[in-house]
């Protein structure tokens, strides 16, 4: 079983679908392994048909796995009681269109089983977190879909979850709206619940995601931390203040800057953005068909034959 801090893990994770007759149709997601830590925000990266959704429905117990596991709080995913405990924003919300906000949040409400009293206190907080005061009793076919996107937010955390699932949380939204809602994504990790977000809006995911993970055609192509990640460490930059820069100090810097009154405000390794780092992983796996993620403690592994199949490259050796 998973530690108490693991909130998902999957192990060898496998969906395939298949036609009437049994037949192979599609790899949707193959043995991936992974975990979420508790408090942490985990960001699932992928073009379109990479497994992005197949991997939250299968947590969700919407999908069941063909090989492999899903545990959620330590529970299989298939078990359907730990659902109280998630709140989920899918891509498309598809609420009731002719319910307005109060509506549509007392009804989510009754589906957790919450009493009239934490309805309406839950819904009257949620909706001004959201920003939707002005607009609650206005019916949800009214609405833009920013506006849409907000209730559906509102109902992901009618009760109160510990882990909080997002497709495209930014979809929709203009770039006030993007920031609030990254902004609200932080104070949800703060508050101490898990956030697993997909998103194509890569900034986004920089901005606030502390791991992420990169799929590709089912395979998991890339996992760590996203400043590990984009740090490249083939560069050096230091930022100095309270001097000019000279060939003096040029010549002494690697020895001294306390005698030219300057203070190192900042030493380490550039970073390069997560789209670029994307791109390339994404083109890396196209070039080498069946390359996949595989933590370095498991180097080398042996494959069918007895050929040694050696782990890949440390994410920033990759070129």
């Amino acid at each position: 079983m998973p530690g108490s801090d693991v909130v998902v893990e999957t192990r060898k994770l496998t969906k395939i679908f298949r036609d009437f007759w049994g037949r192979q149709k599609k790899v949707a997601l193959r043995a991936l392994n992974l975990t979420v830590e508790r408090g942490e925000i985990f960001g699932l990266l992928g073009p379109n048909g990479s497994g992005k959704t197949t991997t939250i429905k299968l947590l969700l117990g919407l999908l069941f796995p063909t090989d492999g596991d899903a545990l959620v709080f330590g529970q299989p995913a298939a078990d359907v009681r730990k659902n109280e405990r998630i709140g989920y924003l899918p891509e498309e919300s598809y609420l009731y269109r002719f319910l307005n906000a109060e509506e549509t949040l007392d009804f989510y409400g009754r589906l957790f089983k919450l009493d009239a009293a934490q309805r309406r206190a839950r819904a009257a907080k949620l909706i001004e977190t959201v920003g939707l005061e002005r607009d609650k009793k206005r019916i949800l076919k009214e609405y833009s879909k920013g506006m849409r996107q907000r209730i559906g937010l509102a109902q992901a955390l009618i009760n109160d979850p510990e882990l909080v699932i997002l497709d495209e949380p930014t979809s929709g939204l203009d770039p006030l709206g993007t920031r609030w809602m990254k902004d609200l994504i932080v104070d949800l990790r703060n508050q101490g619940k898990t956030i697993i977000m997909c998103s194509h809006r890569l900034e986004d995911v920089q901005d606030i995601c502390d791991r992420v993970a990169i799929l590709n055609e089912g395979e998991l192509q890339e996992l760590g931390s996203v400043r590990g990640l984009l740090e490249d460490v083939q560069r050096l930059e230091v930022q100095v203040s309270g001097v000019q820069l000279n060939e003096a100090l040029r010549r002494d810097l690697e020895q001294t800057l306390a005698r030219h009154g300057g203070q190192i405000q900042f030493i380490g390794h550039p970073t390069t953005t997560l789209e670029d780092l994307f791109l390339r992983i994404i083109a890396k796996s196209k070039a080498h068909p069946g390359r996949r993620y595989l933590p370095e403690k498991t180097a080398p592994a042996m494959a069918v034959g007895s050929k040694p199949i050696e782990a890949p490259a440390s994410p920033t050796a990759i070129q």
